[in-house]
Parts: structure tokens; C-alpha cells; sequence
């Protein structure tokens, strides 16, 4: 098993209270890899939420390539950072570790978003295939407020590699989850998150249905689809193929991923387009265990079980700020003054949603009317 840990606040916070969760839940990972996703950033990238941020990992080689094409491109680079890196026995350090915002090309500034956000897969992917066969470019997220790190290591010692404990990220959103290396080999482009278009998501258990759901997406002729270094990314693009290409509402996503039975399904008023669903989509029903963490490009962040519920989970927090974890003392951890007897342990009709700014909590049930 794996071990999850998001948190969503109304300020800004480090991606080392994620970790340091982690930390609590070690049982549960062997340290064989760190993934962090950072959305609705502060610090330093503020203010330039409106820019597209490039995040990865490149060889001097990779570099070189990278920049040459992005120039090609029409790219311009308005702010860089990389982490201020600590040497670390046991965490071998690469040549550039990097976060680039840039200018849209000329003829795409005033572009709609939806193809804005075309233009930005497209680069991802093409730059993926140029540097994925020598590993020398990594690309891992190119989306505006989108900052996302990956490293193999144990999480605490990958989180102080980085230099994160001296506070030079912040976010209102992030996610981490802490690998245990058991289906795959250690590679990058397996370590969860994973993203597409504003929406990610990062799973603990075995996705039994991998194959069907891979071949299902696999036909829908989006490029983006694709890559599945673990079993897990189908997770992230059955909701990115749910709520935007198909434009269901967030709660539809269990509904496709852990549908009814039929005697289950009349007892809801949407009853007629469920039986659509069941019917089209069956493809995309998921055979777990897994438990899934996500979130929205709009700031929804959300846990969901399915139907065999043999993974923990755990939501709890203040408004303003909740913890979605593998386990309570996780939640422990990052949220130690709170209510513990509204704490939350999502069952398998269940979907907990966080509102943006962590505004308030909801439990919705499939059963529920």
C-alpha cells in the first residue's frame, strides 16, 4: 500500500505538513518515492497565476532541448525556480529540478482557455517523447498554478533534499503521496500524482481493472490518454473524460467509477441518465481496493472509496482548512485542533467534497435521492 496526504486551507501553507503526515503513516509506505502536487500557489508565483508553469526534471542534455524547443515554440519564460537541493545519502541528485512559468505564444494569448489548456498537453506530450526514451526531460504538469515535484526516496529525507522545510513553496492545495514500491518499477512517471488539464488525482490499493479502463480511454482519441506507468493514472483521466469532456458534475464521477445495481439505481430521481451511464460507461468501473484523492480545476478536493472499501481513509479538519489521509493519524498531524467527532471515514457509497478555500465539507451518497 501507499500512503495519501492532501490538504486544502483558505492561506497558504508548506508542502512540508503534507510530508511530515506522511511521516506518521510510515508504516504504511517503504520510502521508495515522494509525489507532490501544489495548487493555487503563494511565494514567489503569487501573482502569476495567469502563466502556465512547466514542472521537471532534466539532464544537461534534456535542458538544452527543452529550452531550444520551447523557444521554437513561441514560449517565453517569465519566472524560474528550482529547488535549493541539500545533498542526501540514498537520493540521487539530477542536473535540473525545475519550475518555469511562461508567456503563451503570441497568437494563443487571447485564445479561449480550453484551447489554451490543448496547446499546453500537447507540449507536455511532445516534450515527454523527446526526452522519455534517454530520460533525459521529465515533464510532469504544464498548467497555469500548478507546481508538481517527484522524487525517489523516503518522503522526509526527498522533502528536505528539496529544501522544503525552509518554506521557499506555499500553496492553498497539495497533495503527497508517499509510494510503496510494489507493482512497478521505481520510475518517475509512475509516482502519483498524476494530471491532465486541472485535474489530478492519487490512489492507494491495486486497480484490478486497469486493462479494460486502459483500453476504454485509449480509444477516445484523446492524446492525453496515455503514458499509464501505473494503474493508478486511469483514476485521473476517467474524471478529466467525466466532468470535462463530458461535462458531468463531480458527483457523477463515482456514479461511472462505482456504478449501482439496478435496484439500487431506482431509488434515485436521476435514474434514467444512471442507467445511460451504467450502460455506456461500464468500461470505467473500477475493481479495487483503492481509495481516491482529487481535485478540480475550480479548487473541489474530494475522497471516494470503491464498492469493496478495503482501504482507509480519513477527512477531518476546520473550516478553513481539512485533511483527506490514508489514515487518522495523519489528520492528527496536520489538523491536531479540531472536532475529532466529525471526522469522517468515507464508506463505499460515499464521496467526501471539500469545498474551494475549505469553505465547508459534504458526504454525498449514491443512495441519497
Amino acid at each position: 500500500m501507499c500512503r495519501l496526504s492532501a490538504i486544502t486551507a483558505a492561506r497558504y501553507f508548506s508542502p512540508m505538513e503534507n510530508i511530515l503526515a506522511l511521516e506518521t503513516m510510515k508504516e504504511g509506505h517503504d520510502g521508495s518515492g515522494l509525489g507532490l502536487m501544489l495548487k493555487d500557489l503563494g511565494g514567489e508565483f503569487e501573482h502569476l497565476k495567469g502563466y502556465p508553469i512547466l514542472s521537471g526534471i532534466c539532464s544537461h542534455k534534456g535542458m538544452d532541448i527543452l529550452d531550444d524547443y520551447m523557444v521554437d515554440k513561441g514560449f517565453r519564460v517569465k519566472h524560474k525556480w528550482s529547488p535549493d537541493i541539500r545533498p542526501t545519502p540514498g537520493i540521487r541528485k539530477r542536473d535540473h529540478y525545475l519550475a518555469k512559468a511562461y508567456e503563451y505564444p503570441e497568437p494563443y494569448r487571447d485564445r479561449p482557455m480550453a484551447e489554451k489548456e490543448d496547446l499546453l498537453m500537447r507540449t507536455r506530450l511532445e516534450l515527454r517523447a523527446i526526452g522519455e526514451p534517454d530520460e533525459s526531460i521529465f515533464v510532469f504538469s504544464f498548467y497555469p498554478d500548478i507546481l508538481t515535484l517527484k522524487e525517489v526516496g523516503d518522503p522526509l529525507e526527498v522533502g528536505e533534499f528539496f529544501g522544503l522545510d525552509k518554506d521557499p513553496l506555499k500553496a492553498k492545495i497539495i497533495f503527497a503521496q508517499g509510494r510503496q514500491n510494489t507493482n512497478y518499477a521505481i520510475y518517475l512517471y509512475a509516482c502519483h500524482p498524476f494530471f491532465i488539464q486541472g485535474y489530478a488525482t492519487m490512489t492507494n490499493g491495486e486497480n484490478t481493472a486497469f486493462v479494460p479502463i486502459r483500453e476504454f480511454l485509449s480509444g477516445r482519441g484523446n492524446p492525453g490518454y496515455m503514458g499509464y506507468n501505473s494503474d493508478s493514472e486511469v483514476f485521473t483521466h476517467i474524471l478529466h473524460y467525466t466532468c470535462r469532456t463530458l461535462g458531468y458534475p463531480l458527483t457523477y464521477y463515482k456514479d461511472v467509477i462505482t456504478p449501482l445495481k439496478n435496484n439500487e439505481i431506482e431509488g434515485r430521481s436521476d435514474r434514467d441518465a444512471l442507467k445511460l451511464i451504467r450502460k455506456t460507461l461500464r468500461p470505467l468501473t473500477i475493481d479495487g481496493p483503492n481509495c481516491v484523492i482529487g481535485f478540480t480545476p475550480d479548487g473541489h478536493v474530494f475522497m471516494t472509496q470503491d464498492a469493496k472499501k478495503l482501504r482507509p481513509g480519513a477527512v477531518g479538519g476546520v473550516k478553513g482548512k481539512y485533511a483527506l489521509m490514508s489514515e487518522e493519524c495523519g489528520v492528527n498531524r496536520a489538523i491536531p485542533k479540531r472536532d475529532t467527532s466529525t471526522d469522517i471515514y468515507p464508506m463505499k457509497y460515499d464521496m467526501v467534497i471539500v469545498s474551494p478555500n475549505a469553505e465547508e465539507v459534504t458526504v454525498w451518497n449514491q443512495l441519497d435521492n
